[in-house]
Order: structure tokens, then sequence, then C-alpha cells
């Protein structure tokens, strides 16, 4: 599988779905910028492109695009709630580096990265 979604991840996006988002899927897509060089985005998107790659895990699609995908293989999609509020969180094993806020990386030069960051 290009991603897995944790039950937490999968949870929350069911529970965003269901706020008037039931024919969207979530969107994660990687673009330049961010203090580390690429973040991390997120978006709900009811349109399946042709390159989109679909990762569906605890009952819920993913909707990737080939470029993200690439950026974004092996990566994990959890989601957080704490003292410093809520978010989705990518464990990126293809990140070299993360910013200390977890949303932005640098991909790891010979291909593969911290197992754990972001």
């Amino acid at each position: 599988m290009p991603i897995t979604i944790t039950p937490a991840a999968a949870e929350k996006i069911s529970a965003l779905q269901q706020d008037g988002n039931q024919d969207m899927h979530l969107r994660i897509f990687v673009s330049g910028g961010g203090c580390s060089g690429f973040q991390y985005g997120f978006t709900f998107d009811e349109a399946i492109n042709d390159n989109d790659t679909v990762a569906q895990s605890n009952g819920v699609k993913l909707l990737i695009d080939a470029m993200s995908l690439d950026l974004l293989r092996g990566a994990e999609v959890d989601y957080k709630s704490d003292v410093n509020g809520e978010s989705f969180v990518i464990r990126n094993p293809n990140a070299g580096s993360t910013c200390g806020c977890g949303k932005s990386f640098s991909p790891a030069e010979n291909g593969g990265g911290c197992a754990h960051a972001g």
C-alpha cells in the first residue's frame, strides 16, 4: 500500500465526511514551500483524476497525485489531538528532515529517511 491510514485518522476523515462531505475524499498533496522545502496539504475532493492513486485503509479513501506519491510512498497518516490543537500528522519514511511543527520536510537524498519523521 502506498500510504497507510491509522484508525484515528480514518475516524476523523469519516466524521468530516458526515459533516456534508459524503461524496468527497481526502486528498493529500505535497507542494513546494514551508520552512523545510516541501509542505503537506490536505483538501476534500470529489474528483478522482486519471493520475491519482487511491489509498484505502480502515474504511476510508485518500487521493494522492502522482508527483506527491513519489514523496509520500510508505507514509502513515495519523490524527492527533493534544493541548496544541488537532491536526493530521504524516510520518514519512522519505523525509530526511522535518521542521519543528511537522508540516514541512526535506526529502532524504538517498530515497530513505527517518521512518517516523513528521
